[in-house]
């Protein structure tokens, strides 16, 4: 399989000189829309036309050596309620279907899947189509767990007609728009009650021209997952390589939203505490550091602890969160999905892990090394929030100082 990877340091410039991936423009109205006409382009048949071009990203995925898709093609439109049988859309179909490892698209690394020509204007829905499992055991979306054989990963037939993303975007006359599709694997992967899994999409989409990233670097915390949030939501999420080194990319920049708060939550093999940098700065195009090799963040030790229970009814497909205060600010430290069929979940102490000990946290700043203070007030204090598909929300306060808790359980 032919893989284009770059990371975003590059990607900008890289992605200038052109795709690696041979397409076709077509699909419901043919490339150039089939009639459709996006806000602000013109509805003659000169209208001027742009060029969007498609790549992929991933956060880190908990628990999985590798977590495999296989891409068919993106699909966009300018209707953001339109279903996949409407007129009007355009398609980046890959000239064969794309097999993807998941988590080798970290630390900023992207793969190009290809672009086409559209009509100047805002766009409004994007899909991104999976094929399907065989049934001559041909594995084109699969998971490897850690230390386990590949297993199958099945995806309902709503996915296969494309994974549904909501998120705005502009191309321009005569100009190249770059787009991300950002899978977050670790939110994306539910268990079965028979061991299987199955896949609930999480991905998010960015135009790269809007964007910028974050990096640093970790001391003795290889492996440790590494978050940008804003107001406890992550935005953009990494996992440290073996060097302890992170970038987290791509990060829109938003004169609305801020600055990012940084929050790094190191597996238990670590045995560290989480440390938080708060009101980083995200500046498009360029990066911000928050660490390097003469000044790498270090973080002091502490058990970690796991908290497990059951979300009743197990149909409610509850995504559970590990949530934790400091001051005034809530950060998310964790995440899992219940068991599809048992609503069983847990937050493990291997990964994603919650540290009994308290957080260090610090403000960013220019000159390096950020200090960190120890927050004693949150050491182990988390809260478990549990979200069913329907929205309703359930909340669980815990302390994980002296132990692992189990029966946290939720009913909706």
């Amino acid at each position: 399989m032919h893989k284009l990877e770059l990371s975003l340091s590059h990607s900008l410039r890289a992605l200038a000189l052109g795709s690696a991936v041979a397409l076709a423009a077509c699909g419901g109205g043919g490339g150039g829309g089939g009639g459709f006409v996006p806000t602000g382009a013109s509805s003659g048949t000169a209208s001027s036309t742009g060029n969007l071009r498609v790549a992929m990203t991933d956060a880190p995925a908990c628990g999985f050596d590798h977590v495999y898709v296989t891409v068919e093609k993106v699909r966009v439109h300018g209707n953001a309620d339109v279903d996949t049988g409407g007129s009007g859309w355009s398609d980046i179909t890959l000239s064969s279907p794309r097999r993807i490892d998941l988590l080798s698209l970290t630390n900023g690394v992207i793969t190009t899947l290809g672009e086409t020509p559209l009509p100047a204007g805002t766009y409004q829905q994007i899909r991104l189509v999976l094929s399907a499992n065989t049934a001559n055991n041909q594995l084109a979306n699969s998971v490897v767990p850690t230390g386990a054989a590949e297993l199958a990963l099945d995806t309902p037939s709503a996915v296969q007609s494309g994974i549904k993303i909501i998120r705005p975007f502009t191309v321009a006359a005569d100009s190249l728009t770059d787009l991300v599709l950002d899978f977050d694997a670790c939110k994306s992967i539910v268990t079965r009650g028979n061991g299987s899994y199955g896949l609930k999409p999480v991905v998010t989409a960015l135009p790269t021209a809007v964007s910028g990233n974050v990096t640093g670097v970790l001391a003795g915390a290889p492996g440790a997952l590494v978050f940008a949030e804003r107001n406890g939501v992550v935005v953009k999420g990494t996992v440290a390589d073996t060097s302890g080194s992170f970038n987290l990319s791509p990060i829109e920049q938003s004169s609305t939203a801020g600055p990012v708060d940084v929050v790094i939550v190191p597996t238990a093999a670590n045995g560290r505490v989480t440390g938080i940098i708060r009101d980083v700065p995200v500046t498009a195009g360029s990066g911000t550091a928050l660490a390097t090799s003469d000044h790498p963040i270090s973080l002091p030790t502490s058990a970690v602890r796991k908290v497990s229970g059951v979300v009743a009814p197990a149909s409610a497909q509850a995504t559970l969160r590990a949530l934790q205060q400091s001051g005034s600010r809530t950060f998310e430290i964790a995440a899992v999905a219940a068991n599809i069929d048992s609503g069983a979940y847990a937050f493990f102490s291997t990964q994603p892990a919650l540290p009994a000990g308290p957080p260090v946290v610090g403000t960013y700043q220019a000159t390096l090394p950020i200090p960190l203070t120890a927050d004693s007030a949150a050491a182990g204090k988390y809260s478990i929030q549990a979200t069913s598909t329907t929205g309703t929300v359930g909340t669980r306060q815990v302390d994980v100082t002296s132990g692992d808790l189990v029966d946290q359980n939720f009913s909706f």
